[in-house]
């Protein structure tokens, strides 16, 4: 019953500091409105400063059926100079998850949106009377201390794909996070199936090189 669900799949928006980011954003909410998907799935760092929030709440009403978390740039927590903590309480019409869930019925069947502070080191307990279970998380280490089968997927952000890239024969050196192994992407794992977003918006410098900005939808097939 739930093959062909969609999930957009947004992270790192870092808005509120000028930034090539922002035209990212906007195309980025765009795009999903006008695919309308299932779900709204949005993994942290909303806001690099409180400038930004005006502009996130004219778009978050944009963005169908929403749920979304905090990252480390939300709370100030960061080596980013430009940082500032923003007061994020709520985030209506979106539902913002700190440390807990919300189990809804999608044609039928019973889904789990789990979602973590960034600062938290648990995670939330897995409904296991739901037929899929979603954790979004703004760190991809999570995936590492979960059990298996307790979150089917599993969303994160925070890596910007390394935002400042340099490509050469055997791969790519990512200067954001030089020594990570999750960088972008879907990974498969035993604890289940792991999305990294690029992301949309920028730390440090306000431009990206060879790692483009992304919005993703996923959807489910059966195997």
């Amino acid at each position: 019953e739930l093959e062909g669900l969609r999930i957009a799949h947004l992270s790192d928006l870092h808005l509120g500091v000028p930034s090539r980011g922002l035209r990212a954003v906007e195309r980025a909410v765009d795009w999903v409105e006008e695919r309308q998907p299932d779900l709204t799935c949005l993994t942290g760092d909303l806001l690099t400063r409180p400038a930004g929030e005006e502009r996130l709440r004219r778009l978050l009403p944009r963005l169908p059926r929403c749920y979304a978390i905090l990252g480390n740039h939300d709370f100030g927590i960061a080596t980013d100079p430009f940082v500032a903590r923003s007061a994020l309480e709520e985030l209506e019409p979106a539902t913002l998850l700190r440390d807990d869930s919300r189990t809804l019925e999608l044609r039928g069947r019973r889904v789990q949106l789990a979602g973590m502070d960034p600062r938290s080191r648990e995670t939330p307990e897995p409904d296991r009377d739901a037929d899929l279970r979603v954790l979004l998380s703004h760190y991809p280490k999570v995936i590492d201390r979960l059990e298996p089968d307790a979150y089917h997927l599993v969303l994160a952000g925070h890596m910007h794909a390394g935002q400042i890239v340099l490509p050469y024969v055997a791969g790519k050196v990512r200067f954001a996070h030089l020594t990570a192994r999750l960088t972008e992407g879907i990974y498969r794992r035993e604890e289940g199936t792991l999305h990294v977003s690029p992301g949309l918006g920028t730390t440090f410098v306000p431009f990206r090189f060879f790692a483009r900005p992304e919005a993703t939808e996923l959807e489910l097939v059966s195997e």
